[in-house]
């Protein structure tokens, strides 16, 4: 057993814990508490010092092969020429180059403190290496298009489903997504649920990101409209919000995660809320597109559950001269601007307890519950316990020790090789 100690602790479901510790057996956690209460354990101790320790941070929706295409670009005046940026981009990269960015910004991410991501693999032949090169614990979405293709959508899922068959991995788990419902054909979208319910998969979809594609969808015009009048069957717009469009898929439940949902009907909050489904906000990227103010308070007030994440570095702002990078911090500290109402630990139960729940894994991670996997995370930290969530919020600070699965993936500086014990 390994007792780790902590100046602060941060349960999140609860207040900061003044000198804490956490009990470690092999890749479980059997006590969070004090270390007057848990220094009687029989255990090797390890002091972390002026450090705060939380449970792993967990991104719910990324896109790891963009990040070396931070700053290629700028921030558009329409999403849909947005979109043709980045298809121009992709068309440009080799198999190397999404292999590098992939492994990069999944580096990025564990250094910033995330020890779990759902991310979007748009280049899903990668993933036979990117499993076994990282230590991040996985939920990898495949992405299923289809709007331009001829192919049977049983024909495009089948193959999908092939190469999920052909991976395997303890840590890390296959997903589906459903691009969005502009560039997924509904008939596809309705097989992906069923497979989902089937295989108990998580399904993700991005929806409502853009007011042009809400505008689309429900007005039957704008910008995305016109784009797409010559590349797929239009006879699903002008008539519901996405939202209402895809929960007609069968899409929608509590092992989904929607991402964005920035533009809503009057009913959406309670379709979603009814489902179970779990909404995503990426509050860099939704300042990046300069979208409408996000109905958070309107989702909340209905019941729907909301995480935050990062999406990718391609819709990022550069803050001076710094290049942004993959962090859940910034996210949080934008969304704090943005939401004075919430309190620090609300926010950072967004980036721990609320995305467990949503990738399926409320029960053994995102929290320091006894039983819980041993995914632990310390930053260093010189706040005292008032103001230790909102100081780890607003920090740049490079992570000071990670665990997954009950193993050191950045030690501790006393656990390094060299350094004095």
């Amino acid at each position: 057993m390994r007792l780790i100690r902590s100046r602060l602790l941060l349960p999140v479901t609860a207040p900061p814990v003044e000198d804490g510790a956490v009990l470690v057996s092999g890749n479980r956690i059997l006590a969070s508490g004090t270390w007057k209460d848990l220094r009687h354990h029989p255990a090797a101790v390890l002091d972390l010092g002026d450090a705060v320790l939380l449970p792993g941070l967990i991104n719910a929706h990324c896109h790891l092969d963009y990040t070396h295409l931070v700053g290629h670009l700028p921030p558009p005046r329409r999403f849909t020429d947005w979109i043709q940026g980045v298809l121009a981009l992709k068309a440009q990269w080799s198999f190397s180059e999404y292999a590098a960015s992939w492994l990069d910004g999944a580096r990025q991410l564990l250094h910033a403190g995330c020890t779990a991501v759902l991310d979007l693999e748009a280049v899903p032949e990668l993933l036979a290496e990117t499993w076994r090169a990282t230590p991040l614990r996985l939920v990898s979405a495949f992405e299923l298009t289809g709007v331009r293709s001829n192919r049977p959508a049983a024909d495009i899922l089948g193959e999908t489903l092939a190469r999920i068959d052909a991976l395997d991995h303890p840590r890390h788990r296959p997903a589906l997504a459903p691009h969005a419902p502009y560039s997924t054909r509904p008939d596809l979208v309705r097989l992906a649920a069923r497979a989902a319910r089937q295989r108990g998969l998580i399904a993700t979809m991005h929806v409502s990101e853009s007011r042009e594609e809400y505008d689309m969808f429900r007005h039957a015009r704008g910008p995305m409209f016109q784009w797409l009048d010559s590349q797929r069957d239009l006879s699903d717009c002008g008539h519901a919000s996405p939202v209402r469009l895809v929960a007609e898929t069968g899409l929608l439940s509590p092992a989904t995660v929607l991402a964005h949902v920035n533009y809503l009907d009057h009913d959406d909050p309670r379709i979603i809320a009814d489902s179970g489904t779990t909404v995503v906000h990426c509050p860099r990227s939704h300042d990046y597109f300069q979208h409408a103010p996000f109905p958070l308070g309107t989702l909340r007030d209905a019941g729907v559950p909301v995480a935050l994440a990062t999406d990718s570095l391609l819709s990022m702002r550069r803050t001076g001269r710094d290049m942004p990078r993959l962090d859940l911090r910034p996210e949080l500290a934008t969304a704090a601007r943005s939401f004075p109402h919430l309190s620090p630990r609300d926010l950072l139960a967004m980036v721990t307890v609320t995305p467990a729940q949503a990738i399926g894994r409320a029960s053994v991670l995102g929290t320091l519950q006894p039983g819980t996997v041993a995914d632990l995370v310390a930053f260093p930290c010189a706040a005292n316990a008032t103001d230790a969530e909102a100081a780890l919020i607003h920090s740049s600070e490079p992570v000071l020790a990670s665990m997954i699965d009950g193993e050191w993936i950045i030690a501790p500086p006393s656990e390094r090789p060299g350094q004095p014990p």
